[in-house]
């Protein structure tokens, strides 16, 4: 076994797996993900629902984190978060965005540029009160990205909250709920052999979508 140091530059794998062409991803990017989310679902790939989502502030500075797809129709892309945490600020600042999901295990990758909205309230309600009742609590206790002193202070705040809620229904906080990303471009990607993916990419132009193929 050798102590000597990996070389990043080093790190490389051929992707063999499958191919996409224009008539598999049709002509719905909706549908054609939907498809491919099955088929991650199938291959029982671990939070095939996690997704990276990228914001820009006031000053055009890019962040980005993980967040999970939580609902999925003809509208676009919907998750839920504190709307007063940085990338609820972000979001209020500039509400364009993008997402990327990664199956590596399937050697894909999606990536969807938008414009992002809340959802309405009532299926923020429907969603929150569907969450186990731990995280109904978290989304009171924890004041999402402001600094806070020391750990003890959430968990003071839960107990102060589990206290308040019990034998209630614990409502839905003011500032927690629903964001949908409205997609403008989606663009598949399939790895292949010796860097010659294949990338499709589909823009909206009104109420229907225009397909092409990008070089890798």
């Amino acid at each position: 076994m050798s102590d000597k140091p990996m070389n990043i530059a080093d790190i490389r794998m051929d992707y063999m797996l499958a191919a996409l062409d224009e008539e598999t991803a049709g002509t719905d990017p909706i549908a054609f993900f939907s498809k491919w989310f099955k088929e991650a679902e199938s291959a029982r790939i671990t939070e095939i629902n996690a997704m990276t989502l990228a914001t820009a502030d006031a000053q055009n500075r890019p962040h980005a984190r993980i967040v999970l797809l939580k609902g999925l129709d003809e509208r676009g892309f919907v998750f839920f978060t504190n709307y007063d945490s940085a990338k609820g600020q972000h979001i209020a600042e500039n509400p364009n965005v993008s997402l990327l999901f990664f199956w590596k295990e399937l050697e894909r990758q999606v990536r969807i540029d938008g414009r992002i909205e809340k959802v309405p309230g009532e299926e923020s309600d429907i969603y929150f009160h569907s969450r186990p009742e731990g995280s109904r609590l978290g989304a009171w206790a924890s004041p999402q990205s402001r600094e806070i002193p020391h750990r003890n202070i959430l968990e003071l705040n839960y107990s102060k909250y589990e206290a308040e809620f019990s034998g209630v229904q614990i409502p839905r906080p003011a500032h927690w709920g629903g964001y949908i990303v409205i997609p403008e471009r989606i663009e598949f990607w399939q790895g292949r052999s010796s860097r010659m993916h294949d990338r499709i990419l589909f823009k909206r132009n009104g109420a229907a979508w225009h397909r092409s193929r990008l070089a890798p």
